[in-house]
């Protein structure tokens, strides 16, 4: 397998986020050949597309960039009163954007959404996947992953020590892996 290129957007801003965290040890748990990036979605000015009829904000430039430099995209998500965080659907439109150019189209990803909460940001899960619909990005149906109650979930070191969860997390990106070879493999190719 190729060495892949994971843009992973981490749909909170707090740098001491559960869902960051989660993040970091996904990449742990993730098969060799991955490697993660995160890009960073926080000091993206809001959309306006009269930005973009000029020269757009740097930050947008450098988001988009390196959205397109990667091989596929793994997004980690709270949920936000049943959807996403409005900085994440900032970064989205950011991303989609000039009309035509989306820097999104095309690259597989998946999403995991976690919460401290019962119902394992299940809105947040899926309204995410209903943009990456639209967005044309292959996004992996199967494992789903919604973590509920992550809140006590994480020791000192940042690592989850149940080892059930890690297994299940570790299957996950095993998944996601084959799930990214597959689609840049493209119909008819051999693995």
């Amino acid at each position: 397998m190729a060495e892949r290129q994971i843009a992973v957007v981490v749909g909170s801003l707090r740098a001491g986020s559960l869902n960051r965290k989660l993040a970091r040890e996904l990449e742990r748990l993730a098969p060799a050949g991955l490697r993660f990036a995160e890009v960073g979605i926080g000091e993206l000015p809001l959309y306006n597309q009269e930005l973009d009829e000029g020269t757009p904000p740097a930050a947008w430039t450098a988001f988009r960039e390196a959205i397109r430099a990667a091989d596929a995209v793994l997004f980690v998500t709270p949920e936000y009163n049943r959807s996403i965080p409005g900085a994440l659907k900032n970064a989205i439109d950011v991303g989609s954007r000039p009309y035509g150019k989306s820097a999104w189209a095309k690259k597989p990803g998946a999403v995991v959404s976690g919460t401290p909460g019962a119902l394992g940001a299940f809105g947040a899960n899926h309204h995410l996947r209903q943009s990456c619909v639209f967005l044309d990005m292959p996004i992996m149906p199967q494992p789903e992953a919604y973590l509920a109650g992550i809140g006590g979930w994480f020791g000192d070191d940042g690592t989850i020590g149940d080892g059930k969860t890690r297994a299940f997390l570790g299957d996950f990106m095993t998944a996601f892996a084959d799930w990214v070879e597959k689609i840049l493999r493209g119909p008819g190719e051999l693995a």
